[in-house]
C-alpha cells in the first residue's frame, strides 16, 4: 500500500475515528486504526465493539491495500509532522513507512484480518435532522445522564420520535432534562436508548452547520449516524426507559419569572464560596417581588437579591447549585419561568411552547 495525504486531511480523519478507540482492552487490535485503500477511496476505521466510527479521507492512492496501525502512536506521529504532505507505504511484512519532508519513521503494523469492522445494520428506519439541531439538543440534555455504571439505562438518552417531533430525555436520579424539537418530515413512532458516550463523541465531531444534515438509521440493536463522509455505528442500550411523564407534574403553588443571565450569574458568584466536593446547598427565599439567594460555607457567606415576578405563595427551598447552573447554561431564553410546589418537591424550569423542560430535585437544609 502506498498513499499520500495533506497533513490536515489525514489528521482530521484520525482525530474523528480515534474517538472510538478504547483506552483499555484485552484485544490489542482494537487499539488500532484501520486504513483501507481501494476503489479510489481511503477509509479510516476504529471500533471498540460498542462504538464504531468510519470516515473517508481525501488522498492519493498509488497502491491499494489495508493496514492496522496503533492509534495513539499514529496520531502522535502525524501531529508532530511539520510539512504539509504525509506519505504512508507498507510492505509485505506489515512494516509501515511514514514520511513527511525530511522525517522518515518506520513502525510495525498489524494484519487487518483480526480487525472488527462496523456491523452491517439494515437502513430501514431513517430520520433526517440538521447538524446544528442535533448538536444543540445533545448539548442541552447530555449533562444530566448518570455517570454511575450500575444503571446502564441512566447512562443513555431516550430518543423518541412521534410523527414530526423528536423528544430527547436524560436523567440521573436527581434531575430530568427534556428537549422537544420539530422535524422537517413525518416518521413512524420510534423509541430507543442511545449511550451517552456515543452522543458525547458525536457532539465533538459534528460541525454544527445548519445547512448540513445528519441521516440517522435505527436498527434493532444499533443506531447509525451518517454525516460529512463519516459513519458512526453504536450499540443501543437494551431495556425499557423510565416513564418520565409519571414523574412530572405541571401543578404548582409558586411561579417565578426571572432573568436567566442575572440568576445564573448570582449562583455562579455563590459557588465561589463552595470548595470542590462540598455539598453546601444554595438557599432560595422567594418573597414578594424578590428572590434572595443565600449560601453559608466554611469559606464565608453570601446574600444577594434578584428582582422577579412572582405568582402564588412565598417559598424557601434549597438546591445543589451545580444542577441549577447546568440547566441554566443551556437555556437560550433571556427570561425563564420556574415552577415550584413546596420545599420538598422538585422545581421545573420550562418554556410555554414545551421546547424544553428541566426538573431538579431540592435538597434538605437547616433553616437559618
Amino acid at each position: 500500500m502506498k498513499l499520500t495525504f495533506l497533513k490536515s486531511n489525514l489528521l482530521n480523519g484520525l482525530q474523528i475515528v480515534s474517538k472510538a478507540v478504547p483506552s483499555h482492552t484485552t484485544m490489542p487490535i482494537l487499539q488500532c486504526i484501520m486504513i483501507t485503500a481501494k476503489d479510489d477511496v481511503i477509509t479510516l476505521t476504529a471500533n471498540d465493539t460498542d462504538l464504531g466510527i468510519e470516515t473517508i479521507v481525501e488522498g492519493t492512492i498509488e497502491e491499494a491495500g489495508t493496514i492496522a496501525l496503533d492509534a495513539k502512536m499514529f496520531l502522535d506521529i502525524c501531529r508532530k509532522m511539520t510539512e504539509e504532505e504525509i506519505s504512508i507505504e507498507t510492505d509485505e511484512s506489515l512494516n509501515t513507512f511514514i514520511s513527511c519532508g525530511k522525517a522518515h519513521i518506520n513502525i510495525v503494523g498489524k494484519d487487518g484480518e483480526d480487525f472488527t469492522y462496523l456491523p452491517e445494520v439494515e437502513k430501514s428506519n431513517e430520520m433526517v435532522i440538521s447538524q446544528f439541531t442535533l448538536k444543540e439538543v445533545i448539548r442541552q440534555t447530555i449533562f444530566s445522564i448518570s455517570e454511575n455504571d450500575s444503571n446502564k439505562i441512566m447512562g443513555g438518552e431516550l430518543f423518541e420520535i412521534n410523527d414530526d417531533m423528536l423528544k430527547i430525555v436524560s436523567l440521573d436520579g436527581h434531575r430530568i432534562s427534556i428537549r422537544n424539537t420539530d422535524l422537517r418530515n413525518h416518521y413512524d413512532p420510534i423509541k430507543v436508548i442511545v449511550p451517552g458516550k456515543t452522543l458525547n463523541e458525536i457532539n465533538k465531531i459534528l460541525s454544527g452547520d445548519a445547512d448540513k444534515d445528519v441521516n440517522i438509521f435505527f436498527g434493532d440493536k444499533h443506531i447509525i449516524f451518517e454525516f460529512d463522509q463519516t459513519t458512526v455505528v453504536s450499540r443501543l442500550i437494551e431495556g425499557q426507559y423510565f416513564n418520565v411523564d409519571q414523574m412530572i407534574s405541571l401543578d404548582y403553588e409558586t411561579k417565578v419569572t426571572i432573568s436567566k443571565r442575572e440568576f445564573l450569574n448570582c449562583i455562579d458568584r455563590a459557588t465561589l464560596l463552595v470548595k470542590e466536593g462540598d455539598k453546601k446547598p444554595i438557599i432560595i427565599n422567594i418573597k414578594d417581588d424578590k428572590l434572595e439567594l443565600r449560601i453559608n460555607s466554611t469559606i464565608g457567606s453570601m446574600n444577594e437579591d434578584v428582582d422577579i415576578k412572582k405568582e402564588g405563595q412565598d417559598l424557601m427551598i434549597g438546591f445543589n447549585p451545580k444542577f441549577l447552573i447546568d440547566a441554566l447554561k443551556v437555556i437560550d431564553d433571556e427570561t425563564i419561568s420556574i415552577y415550584m410546589v413546596n420545599s420538598k418537591a422538585p422545581c421545573i424550569i420550562r418554556d410555554d411552547d414545551s421546547h424544553y423542560l428541566y426538573l431538579i430535585l431540592p435538597v434538605n437544609f437547616v433553616q437559618p
